[in-house]
Parts: structure tokens; sequence; C-alpha cells
């Protein structure tokens, strides 16, 4: 695709330069495998929604728990972003029309859509018929949840978005996201609409919740602009990467900067402003939808992991093949670890500590490691167009 600023670096080789973006996915799954460890294993999870009080916490350590692993969703959705971007450049180098690069893109979003209801929902469910206790009562209601929209469903919806929009260039793509993060701002109803059944179209798209047997988390606004984000970052990064580090790292203070003062008024941004003066307060945020304040923090960490693995990536040792491996068999860890921790939560009815929880995440990562770097090499023996690079 040819570009305007015609004064570029030359691109990295492939293998390089995708080393700090597989690091970081790697990072992200194994941050993210913690979360869901304290759901099947602690009998431990909170969410953050709109509407309705944000979860209170007794201990330290069971809100670090889940803090630290906020910055999972936004890397998703960001680092889909940016790989798409890397990928529709790879594929028109080898001859791809456009044609075929949407198609790819179009089914790929629809089959993480299938994987979210079909594979990884019934896993949540094993869940919580384990531990009840679990259920929550997101905004809206109306009994037994059959369709549940989570993060799947949001990657896949946005994958599917974006595939339309791809050559409409990097100022749209940054316009439009900005847009789509700003917008829930704004719309977001009252806490007194709560209990109202918006309708799905609504929920799909904006307000989370439940009305009926439909629940949705990630409403796609603003995974939405997330996504766009990356997709300009990762132009930026195959014109030049140093440029690309640059404004990482710039973006991560700007971001940072207005996340405190966004947090400090308490106003715009929140949704939910700090309840209290303590350091906690300050840091429980709304993720369903994100906030601007939840977007701008958990976005500050990922660009300085980004810069950090850019940097320093080749002096991590064994932690950089790891890394590598998770990340590179992002999807394939992504199922296998639900089912492995759902597995061993039923050892724990009535939950473990958080502290022992962690031996038992670590202890996942183990098993899941070599299996990760199996299905890797795997999917590099296959074609360009396997069904298996999907994955």
């Amino acid at each position: 695709m040819p570009y305007k600023n015609d004064k570029i670096s030359l691109p990295a080789q492939k293998g390089e330069r995708l080393l700090s973006i597989d690091a970081l996915r790697g990072f992200i799954m194994a941050i993210m495998a913690i979360d869901h460890a304290s759901f099947f294993i602690s009998k431990v999870h909170a969410e953050e929604f709109w509407g309705i009080s944000l979860p209170g916490y007794d201990h330290i350590l069971t809100f670090i728990t889940r803090f630290i692993t906020h910055i999972c969703a936004p890397g998703f959705f960001f680092l889909l972003g940016v790989s798409m971007a890397l990928f529709a450049r790879s594929r028109r180098k080898a001859g791809w029309t456009e044609k075929k690069i949407f198609r790819y893109f179009a089914f790929r979003g629809l089959l993480l859509i299938m994987l979210q209801m079909f594979i990884e929902n019934p896993a949540w469910f094993i869940g919580l018929l384990q531990s009840p206790g679990l259920i929550i009562n997101p905004p809206g209601g109306g009994g037994a949840v059959y369709f549940h929209f989570g993060v799947l469903y949001g990657l896949g919806a946005a994958m599917i978005i974006w595939a339309m929009l791809l050559r409409l260039g990097r100022y749209f793509y940054i316009l439009f996201s900005i847009g789509a993060i700003l917008v829930p701002q704004f719309l977001i109803p009252s806490s007194a609409a709560s209990s109202h059944l918006f309708s799905p179209l609504l929920r799909l798209l904006l307000i989370p919740g439940q009305t009926g047997h439909m629940q949705v988390f990630y409403s796609i606004l603003p995974w939405l602009g997330l996504t766009g984000l990356g997709l300009a970052f990762g132009e930026l990064l195959e014109e030049n990467r140093k440029q690309a580090s640059r404004a990482a790292l710039f973006c991560s203070i700007v971001s940072f900067f207005l996340f405190v003062v966004i947090r400090v008024l308490g106003g715009f941004g929140n949704i939910h402003p700090p309840s209290g003066h303590d350091l906690i307060s300050f840091l429980n945020m709304t993720k369903y939808p994100a906030s601007l304040s939840f977007i701008l923090i958990t976005m500050t960490v990922n660009l300085i992991m980004f810069v950090f693995f850019e940097r320093f990536i080749e002096r991590l040792g064994i932690f950089k093949k790891f890394l590598l491996t998770l990340g590179r068999a992002a999807l394939f860890f992504y199922i296998l670890h639900l089912y492995l921790f759902a597995f061993m939560g039923f050892f724990f009815p009535n939950g473990l500590k958080l502290e022992l929880m962690y031996l038992f995440w670590l202890m996942g990562l183990l098993i899941l490691y070599p299996l990760c770097r199996w299905y890797g090499n795997f999917k590099q023996t296959t074609s360009l167009e396997s069904f298996w690079r999907f994955f």
C-alpha cells in the first residue's frame, strides 16, 4: 500500500519486526490467565459495570489481582488492529487481493464469534456450576443467560467491521477511533436506567448488560476504537519502527497524564468517579463499557510494555522464548487455559486462597507452554491459506 510520506526507513525483517508485538501479546496472555485462575480456582472475581456499584475490596491482594489484569482486554483489541495492519501488508506482498484479505478477516471474525458461543461460553458455565456465587447481576435483567457476548465476540465484531474499512487510511482510523471511544462517555445512561431492558442491538453496540436471555459484556463501542488505533499504529510500525517506538512512549506519557486529570476531576470520562480518597478508589474504574479513564491507564501500561519489549526483548533470555511462544499461539492458549483452570477448579469447590492460586497459575502456564510451542511449530508447516492459521 503506498503512503504519502516517502521519507520512511526500510522495514525490518519479518521475524525481527514482530518480536515486540508477539512478546507483548504473550505477556498479556500470561497476565490474563491470573484473572481466570482467580475465577475458576479461588472463586473470586469482580465485574465493573456502568449503572451498578463498583466492587469493593477488603484485601489489597484481591484488588491487585483484578487491577493488573485490566490491561488485557484493551491490549487484545489494540494488538488485533496492529496484527490486522501487519497481516494485510504481508498478504498484499504475497499477491492477495483486497477482496481476499477482506474474506479472510470476515471469516476469522465470524469464527471468533462462533468460538465465543460454542467453545468459550461452556467453560464459563462450568465455573458457574462449580460456584453459583460467581453469578453476577449486570444492568438490565431477564433470567437465565443463554447467549453471553464476551471478549471473543468483541474481537470478532471489531475484526469484521474494520475489515470493511481497511482501505480508508490512517487518518480515518484515528478520527473514527477517537469518536468510537468518546461516544459512550456521553451516551451511557445514568444509574437510574440500570434496570431498563435496552434492545439487543443497543446491548451489542453501546450499553453492556442483560436483556432477556442475552448478556453482553463487550458492547463493541469503545473497543472498536482501540482496534482502529492499533491499525494506525501497525501501519506506522511498518513504515518506521523507531518512530513507532517513540510515538508509543510519547502516547503513554500523555495517556497517564490525562488519566490522572480525569480521575482527579471526577466527571467526564469516568462513568464511576472515585468513591473515596484512597488509592483503590482512585484505580477502581468502569470496564463495561470501558470508561475513558480505564482506557487511558491500561493503554499507558500496554504502550510502555511495547517500548520495553522493543528495546530489551533480546536480553530476556528464557522469558523471551516463553512470551513469544504464547504470543504466537494466543487463541490456542486462550481456549485451552479456560478448560485447564476449569478442571483445576473441581479440586477446590470452596475456593483456594489467592496466595496459593498463583502457584496453580504458574503450574497452568508450565503445562500450556509446550502445547503452545507444539502448535506454533505446527502452524509454521501449514500454507498461508490453512485453516489452522486462524488459531
